[in-house]
């Protein structure tokens, strides 16, 4: 009777502890879809979005559409891009007021280097509340730096305009790249690319810099850059042998889903 009551004491408390573990479990996946805010990111969204939606409008695009960006170091210059059913369009191209380091790739943490590659950002590396005004987590290091034992951490494009491997903007400049991106996500957009590139990509850039150590891995970013610019779509890029590899180009139709799917996420909102 005694060891029955212990088997059943001991399954009771298994039982508690599995709910628990897969309660834990299920708050972390809820928290990684949340899409954060705070008063200072509302405080923004009521004194800029009137404004940003109109010059959206103006230019044949709809605020809310799937966003995709560009960097690029030399020129200190960020390309912000937005879906329409033709392809992505070039909304504004905006001076990045600051980074660090050389062109080339970062290596390790604590090297002052920003990073260059294809990223992706989630919403759950939305940050309203950074110390930099406003920031979003490039993902620094992906699939590809880790492949090669690269190491940093808070990797981030941000306003203020100061840089400690960072990608920062001035605080207008943030301001609108933030709440586009904030809006393609409440209208459904799950990740959006950032493509960071040392250089315009032409062949005659490329070609003055083959005597550099990283002309090689420059090359294999050229490969997704003139991939966009033949398509008007972002590739899906995967990484294999410690190399990006262009697996895939989106087509428009699946553009058009996004486009046309009105699914505002206000219940992620507080």
């Amino acid at each position: 009777m005694k060891q029955n009551t212990q088997r059943h004491i001991f399954l009771l408390l298994s039982g508690l502890i599995l709910i628990f573990v897969f309660s834990l479990l299920a708050t972390s996946v809820f928290a990684q879809h949340k899409l954060p805010t705070s008063e200072r990111l509302e405080n923004v969204a009521a004194r800029v979005l009137p404004r940003l939606e109109k010059e959206f409008a103006e230019k044949g695009l709809r605020l809310g559409s799937p966003v995709f960006i560009r960097v690029f170091k030399a020129s200190s210059e960020l390309e912000l891009w937005a879906a329409t059913i033709n392809g992505f369009k070039r909304f504004k191209t905006y001076p990045i007021c600051n980074f660090s380091g050389e062109l080339g790739p970062k290596l390790k943490e604590g090297d002052r280097q920003s990073p260059e590659g294809f990223y992706k950002v989630t919403r759950g590396l939305m940050n309203p509340n950074s110390h930099y005004h406003l920031s979003f987590n490039l993902g620094f290091p992906n699939a590809y730096d880790r492949a090669l034992g690269r190491t940093g951490s808070f990797l981030m494009i941000h306003g203020s305009c100061v840089s400690i491997g960072c990608y920062a903007m001035t605080d207008a400049g943030i301001e609108e790249i933030y709440l586009a991106a904030n809006e393609a996500f409440k209208n459904g957009q799950e990740a959006f690319d950032v493509h960071v590139f040392p250089f315009r990509m032409t062949d005659e850039n490329h070609s003055q810099q083959t005597s550099s150590e990283w002309s090689d891995f420059w090359q294999n970013l050229k490969e997704g850059h003139d991939a966009f610019e033949k398509t008007g779509m972002p590739p899906s890029i995967e990484v294999a042998n410690q190399r990006y590899v262009i697996v895939k180009t989106p087509n428009f139709g699946e553009v058009a889903n996004h486009l046309f799917r009105q699914k505002p996420q206000q219940n992620e909102v507080d």
